[in-house]
């Protein structure tokens, strides 16, 4: 069966069971910016959440690739919110070649979007401009609230799932 099949399939699986992972953060590879797509899919509403998306253990030593010259190569992007700019609570500053970026918000409630475009190469594989999903795999996003701090890592189709056990809806 083909790689879009079983995406198919896991999305329906995940939005059939939502209130068991209240966050999405999806990798979408684009040409020429790449896009993070952060989503409130649960009944919780966070007040001031910081999220980091963690590169550093990527399978394939994925980077941000935000200046012409530098760690990235060819094409790259600078750090541009695309959605949800009015619940960023502070400016992001991302580096060539960093591996972490952290995202001061003001909220995000149940069904809210965050979105961030910026270029993203690896450093590991034969086609460092274009990262596929397993190349992301691995590499972690923390979301810290008032209740604790939570993680997931991508999985091989770009995506990281958080739950949250104790949240008020």
């Amino acid at each position: 069966m083909s790689k879009n099949f079983y995406l198919i399939i896991s999305l329906i699986l995940f939005y059939a069971t939502a209130p068991m992972a209240d966050v999405l953060i999806e990798f979408r590879e684009g040409a020429p910016k790449d896009r993070f797509i952060i989503t409130n899919v649960g009944n919780c509403s966070f007040d001031a959440p910081r999220i980091t998306v963690d590169l550093s253990s990527s399978a394939s030593g994925v980077i941000f690739d935000t200046t012409s010259s530098g760690a990235g190569v060819e094409v790259f992007q600078p750090f541009e919110v695309v959605k949800g700019a009015e619940f960023l609570s502070s400016n992001v500053n991302v580096l060539d070649g960093d591996q972490v970026v952290s995202l001061n918000l003001n909220h995000l409630k149940k069904g809210q979007i965050f979105a961030f475009t910026i270029d993203v190469d690896d450093t590991a594989g034969s086609r460092e401009i274009i990262v596929s999903g397993s190349e992301l795999s691995g590499a972690v996003v923390i979301i810290e609230t008032s209740n604790g701090a939570y993680s997931a890592t991508f999985d091989e189709y770009s995506r990281a799932f958080i739950k949250f056990e104790n949240c008020a809806s």
